[in-house]
């Protein structure tokens, strides 16, 4: 943890989540200046790309009582992006929840620095149409059900003043913050060591792309390198335990992270977060997982623990009790998977594994009858077209015919 601190009379002290950008730049000052704070910044590392030095310097200068940063990396990988990957979490089937993951480990750690430094409020930078707003505040009110929040966002006297980037970029100005962003540029990025996102400006239209230059953690895979990449991954109870990459062994768990993350970013991996690991453990679920245990998981685990998270619930009975029934799921997803990463793609090329024995070669083979009788199929087929030979009287009856094709 990197600190410094300055001493100054205050109606009351509030720590800000604090992330050096446009939004919470023009809050600390507001916060500051117009509302006679005592303000804390507190800014977690969550692998995102910072110059901690800058930010420091910057609070600093805008009147921040003390600047906190911690780093979270490790917890944030092995607590929130490692769960996901045992889950294959994804938000509507295709969102791969980068942002909702980090909220947790931050809000928790900037209630932990709040605590610390006798700050009556948190506040955080989050829009009043978001849902980020609602994953930092149902997890401050869940660790302090006393503590009293500040969101400028949904203060009259903030929202009026500034409505929209480039009100804020003005007041930048005015207040001679310094920043990023531009009226050309008004973008708002969310980067941390799981992906990087945007929004505002040019991306509120949906017909247009992305600018090229948007992409800070994969290149073009159009440009990518001409000769696949080999990368193996060894999953102990659906964890990724050891990465092995151009010979090297990587064991330790925000390590081996950083290691895919490079495959990912030099091979323009799916433009999507962690997607070699998420890849790796689907394939292996298929060769050491119960069915019936896999296809309840995907049913009822995937989708309500990543919604749960989606909408900021981390902190919830029910985020505990589906998470039980995951790492239940997980106990037999032992293995190693080979993979081959080529300009944008991940292919697999092959699986094993020494511990579990739900998938046998033999029994699976066309050429061999071990464990299996042909005969044994004709009763299974018989007792499952019971209901299906009256389904079909049913229909005949009523002067239908299953055999005829519809028109």
């Amino acid at each position: 943890m990197q600190s410094f601190s300055a001493s100054t009379a205050s109606k009351g002290k509030v720590c800000l989540a604090y992330s050096g950008g446009l939004d919470t730049s023009c809050i600390l000052k507001w916060l500051i200046n117009d509302r006679g704070y005592d303000v804390v910044c507190f800014l977690a590392d969550v692998g995102q790309e910072e110059d901690w030095d800058q930010v420091r310097a910057k609070a600093k200068k805008l009147g921040a009582s003390k600047m906190v940063i911690t780093d979270l990396r490790k917890e944030f990988v092995e607590d929130f992006c490692f769960r996901a990957i045992q889950c294959n979490a994804q938000y509507q089937g295709r969102y791969l929840l980068g942002t909702s993951l980090a909220r947790p480990v931050i809000a928790r750690a900037q209630m932990k620095v709040a605590q610390e430094e006798g700050c009556q409020f948190v506040s955080h930078g989050c829009t009043g149409k978001g849902n980020d707003q609602c994953r930092f505040e149902l997890a401050f009110l869940a660790i302090d059900p006393k503590i009293e929040i500040i969101a400028p966002w949904r203060i009259p006297q903030f929202f009026e003043r500034f409505q929209g980037r480039n009100d804020l970029l003005d007041y930048a100005a005015k207040m001679e913050i310094p920043v990023t962003s531009t009226k050309a540029k008004p973008y708002s990025m969310d980067d941390n060591i799981a992906h990087c996102s945007y929004e505002s400006g040019q991306l509120e239209d949906p017909s247009k792309p992305p600018p090229p230059d948007m992409w800070t953690r994969t290149n073009d895979p159009i440009t990518g390198p001409h000769t696949p990449q080999g990368v193996t991954i060894q999953f102990e109870k659906g964890i990724p335990v050891k990465v092995v990459l151009e010979g090297k062994d990587y064991t330790d768990s925000l390590e081996l992270f950083v290691a895919l993350n490079e495959v990912g970013k030099l091979h323009g991996i799916g433009r999507i977060d962690i997607v070699e690991l998420r890849a790796a453990h689907l394939d292996l679920e298929g060769l050491v997982m119960d069915g019936k245990v896999r296809s309840l998981r995907d049913q009822f685990v995937t989708h309500s623990w990543s919604e749960i998270l989606y909408n900021g619930l981390y902190f919830s009975p029910e985020r505990e009790f589906v998470e039980n029934s995951l790492l239940f799921s997980q106990q037999r997803v032992n293995g190693e998977v080979r993979l081959q990463c080529y300009r944008g793609n991940v292919f697999i090329v092959g699986r094993s594994s020494d511990t579990e024995k739900l998938y046998s070669e033999e029994e699976s083979s066309m050429d061999s009858l071990e464990n299996f009788s042909p005969v044994d199929t004709t009763g299974f087929i018989n007792i499952n077209a019971i209901r299906l030979k009256k389904y079909g009287l049913q229909k005949l009856e009523s002067g239908e015919s299953l055999a005829k094709s519809r028109e």
